[in-house]
């Protein structure tokens, strides 16, 4: 099979008739093979009867259906497993993502050999309450992940080879990241194409606020996780470890203070009448719960089934 077109949706019933068509349009113009994955992310609305109604009357549309809504990363996730397609395509099915990209967007995968292809929606329909985040959040993600060509990692519209969508694990919110995920994973080769993006024809935004706190959250986990989700002794450790020796060069320069104070005769001098006692007693011990920590953070990594768990792309046998 050519792709898999993978639609995650949320209470976009009056959408999909409209998308499917697109799509089915654009594959049939370019004689690809493919299939049409919808993923209803516990939709209120008749999102999955229109779903049922266009699988009974259509071969090439599959769906899956969620007790309740789990979120994006979940949908995509559980879409990805189910893909059969040489080349996975993700869009959002309030039609802002055009199905006329397919075409470049695989082409770019099978020819010049992206392993993942991100959308770049350069200008843009939406209001200024996302603009305006969505820019400092990119600016970031470029910064911290080291994929410095992305401008739009949260775009809903982005290729895939197979190979991507396998050994990825999409899960809570992270779909913001699956560049940095596929990076992570040894898919280096990425690209990014400038999309055609349109204002929203039915239905209203899902976007808040809390996304954008909770994207800069994620970002730090999976930066934490990246860096030291196999070797916690070493940021742990080195933070108490230094804070352990501030605080032993404070209590050393108390004592200090002390001896000179009763060999000039004051010897009723107080070590806690000095500020410093109360800073090096507190980096002591902060310094010791970290290295705990990190020794604690260890030995459950030590131990976990997933400790070993590597991607590898070739083997000879």
């Amino acid at each position: 099979m050519d792709i898999s077109v993978v639609v995650p949706l949320f209470n976009e019933e009056e959408s999909l008739p409209e998308l499917h068509a697109w799509i089915k349009r654009v594959m049939e113009a370019n004689h690809f093979s493919y299939e049409i994955i919808f993923v209803n992310d516990g939709s209120t609305d008749r999102s999955w009867q229109v779903i049922e109604e266009l699988g009974a009357q259509y071969p090439e549309v599959k769906g899956i259906k969620f007790r309740r809504n789990y979120g994006k990363s979940p949908a995509l996730f559980c879409g990805f497993e189910k893909a059969e397609g040489d080349v996975v395509i993700t869009m959002d099915a309030d039609l802002q993502d055009s199905p006329d990209e397919i075409p470049e967007l695989r082409r770019m995968i099978v020819e010049d050999g992206y392993d993942l292809v991100s959308g770049y929606k350069q200008k843009r329909y939406d209001p200024l309450s996302k603009t305006i985040p969505t820019k400092l959040f990119n600016a970031t993600a470029r910064k911290v992940s080291g994929i410095k060509n992305l401008h739009d990692f949260n775009c809903g519209l982005k290729a895939y080879r197979k190979d991507v969508v396998k050994h990825i694990e999409v899960y809570g919110e992270m779909h913001r990241y699956i560049p940095y995920l596929a990076k992570n994973a040894g898919f280096t080769k990425i690209g990014e194409k400038v999309v055609h993006h349109q204002a929203r024809k039915y239905g209203k935004t899902k976007f808040g606020l809390n996304r954008f706190v909770n994207g800069y959250l994620d970002l730090i986990s999976l930066w934490f996780l990246s860096s030291y989700g196999v070797k916690p002794m070493h940021v742990f450790g080195f933070l108490g470890t230094l804070m352990f020796i501030i605080g032993f060069i404070a209590a050393f320069c108390v004592g200090l203070f002390k001896l000179i104070a009763m060999w000039s005769g004051n010897s009723y001098t107080l070590v806690t009448n000095s500020p410093y006692f109360y800073i090096s007693l507190t980096m002591m011990i902060l310094g010791t719960q970290l290295f705990v920590a990190g020794f604690l953070g260890e030995l459950i990594s030590r131990n976990s089934s997933e400790r070993n768990k590597y991607e590898i792309e070739k083997t000879i046998d």
